[in-house]
């Protein structure tokens, strides 16, 4: 179904409907055992730093199980662990993890298409070179915070190609491994590959990595056999301010700004920016936009409630923004908080109109 052209309220039905059902298999038996014989043979966590493009979706290019991939998502796959609370957030993920015992890799990927360069990244102006060297920066963050020996914490640069789906590893000494090239889905090879590529990697992290490696070869031969459009025209038609959007994987469809850089007005009035134009080239009806603001929790109680306060703190902050420089936009709003229930990716809605 085309929903972009669906009036602004059956679309945001239909938002709420998807988010239902994304919960309703997070949570079904089959997923929750598949992630738990996963984590028993695969206990290495994995973090992915990615762009907000639908896209990216890196548990379905690897034909990874819903919930074992944390997702860190922002417009323009632009962060810096200089900003105050991404690096709280990403330090607690990692120490939560190191608490149960587990390694991390941490995914920091750029992503660009080979067949146009307007299908590329749009926060990098489509300047690849750019990207892969915004990412290598992010690298060099992650080894000042957790270390240069990589015993615990890998730092892992990776492209994204969203023709095939194809994953670019990057590894020492400017070393590259292209998936899109590889013909077999060999793992004692691809495993001999892997430990060229990054000799200091934990054993235990690159028998981790290789099932993702063997998962996108597999993706990428299916993608291969499909006749899939490429979307080139920004056609969304809603803004999201905070975490929890997994179950928005689609291209052209929402506009995701993390709540990580301390400078939020700049990305919002871009996204703002991109809505307007989307109205006023015909591209999505002119009878409104959705703001979803939404923080996820943990625990009842506490952690819950100051999830409410934050979603709602999102949500007025961004919509002041989008009033003071798109007035006419701002007319065409409709704003809905949310918290996400982390423990079953439940998105439970506290205010719309």
């Amino acid at each position: 179904m085309d929903i972009h052209g669906k009036p602004i309220d059956a679309r945001i039905d239909w938002l709420f409907d998807r988010a239902r059902d994304y919960s309703a298999r997070f949570c079904s038996p089959e997923n929750w055992l598949a992630r738990e014989r996963y984590l028993a043979r695969h206990p290495t966590a994995i973090g992915v730093l990615k762009c907000m493009d639908g896209r990216i979706n890196i548990p379905v290019a690897t034909k990874t199980p819903l919930g074992i991939i944390q997702p860190f998502r922002n417009l323009g796959g632009m962060f810096d662990l200089g900003w105050p609370h991404l690096g709280e957030v990403l330090a607690a993920y990692v120490q939560r993890c190191v608490r149960e015992g587990r390694r991390v890799l941490l995914v920091i990927t750029y992503h660009f298409s080979r067949g146009d360069t307007r299908r590329g990244c749009a926060g990098f102006s489509y300047d690849t070179a750019a990207a892969l060297a915004h990412t290598c920066r992010i690298k060099a963050q992650v080894e000042s915070v957790f270390g240069l020996g990589h015993d615990t914490v890998y730092p892992l640069v990776c492209g994204f190609e969203t023709d095939e789906d194809a994953l670019i590893l990057h590894g020492q000494n400017d070393a590259q491994l292209d998936l899109a090239s590889i013909d077999h889905t060999d793992s004692t090879a691809l495993a001999q590959q892997l430990t060229a590529l990054y000799p200091d990697m934990p054993q235990q992290t690159r028998d981790d990595l290789l099932p993702l490696l063997v998962g996108n070869l597999t993706h990428i031969g299916e993608v291969r056999q499909q006749q899939r459009a490429a979307d080139i025209e920004h056609r969304e038609w809603m803004i999201c301010l905070g975490r929890g959007f997994d179950f928005l994987h689609m291209p052209n469809l929402a506009l995701i700004v993390g709540p990580y850089s301390p400078e939020l007005a700049d990305p919002v009035g871009k996204a703002a920016s991109i809505i307007e134009a989307n109205m006023r080239k015909g591209r999505i009806p002119d009878d409104g936009f959705l703001l979803l603001a939404s923080v996820p929790y943990e625990e009842i109680g506490v952690d819950r409630a100051r999830a409410g306060l934050k979603s709602a703190f999102l949500a007025d902050f961004a919509a002041e923004v989008i009033a003071a420089q798109y007035p006419a936009l701002a007319e065409k709003m409709h704003v809905h908080t949310a918290v996400l229930d982390w423990r079953s990716r439940r998105l439970e809605k506290l205010s719309g109109q």
